[in-house]
């Protein structure tokens, strides 16, 4: 078999994400791969260089994964995206960026699938979010429903002074939280206002408590 490209290799790999997320790949200088999606397309060439104020930017600038919204004094379009900075042999080579649409203006609610039909929850009213299954639960204080949409979607477009990912399979709304116990390994259990526990990973913990301050 023939050596895949490069742009090829990339094209697969899209395809396992959403029909909403651009992929964007760059040395540490300049992008040398893109693909748009169908949502939301930044008009990137190849060949562009990596302007400060990007995300990819302050990722190889970091040299940590950056997650975070930019707005559209960068690029005309406004974004969530998530950098994360790729090494060999202890050198840093460049970035792969996710790119997401930022969330329909006045669109403040998760709609989920109930046994009748649908429900919108306010933003507010959702305790917390768990992928399992193949689909996200969505949790309020006497309600839970499903919805297609993955979780990683959600990290982007709910509230970010509200939500946090502290879990790959949950996303919680620190409005909700009642006390956070310490469990094993550096790792947390969170007791929610609605009866249920949502576990922060190690993986997760150091973020959480910086963002909430403990």
């Amino acid at each position: 078999m023939d050596r895949l490209t490069f742009g090829s290799l990339f094209d697969v790999v899209g395809e396992l994400f959403s029909d909403e997320i651009s992929i964007a790949v760059s040395d540490t200088a300049e992008y040398i791969y893109y693909r748009p999606s169908k949502r939301i397309d930044l008009k990137i060439a190849p060949g562009d260089p990596v302007i400060e104020g990007t995300i990819a930017h302050k990722a190889l600038h970091s040299g940590q994964k950056v997650s975070e919204f930019i707005d559209r004094s960068v690029f005309g379009v406004p974004y969530h995206g998530m950098a994360v900075p790729f090494h060999q042999d202890g050198i840093l080579q460049g970035c792969v960026t996710a790119i997401y649409p930022v969330m329909t203006e006045g669109k403040s609610v998760v709609t989920v699938k109930t046994a009748d039909g649908w429900k919108p929850i306010p933003f507010h009213d959702v305790v917390y979010l768990e992928a399992k299954d193949r689909k996200t639960y969505v949790f309020a204080k006497e309600f839970a429903g499903t919805t297609k949409r993955a979780l990683q979607d959600y990290e982007y477009s709910l509230p970010r002074e509200t939500f946090i990912r502290c879990h790959r399979s949950f996303i919680v709304n620190v409005h909700h939280i009642t006390d956070i116990y310490p469990d094993t390994h550096s790792t947390f259990l969170l007791a929610m206002d609605n009866g249920g526990q949502v576990p922060v990973s190690q993986s997760y913990s150091s973020y959480f408590r910086k963002l909430l301050g403990f």
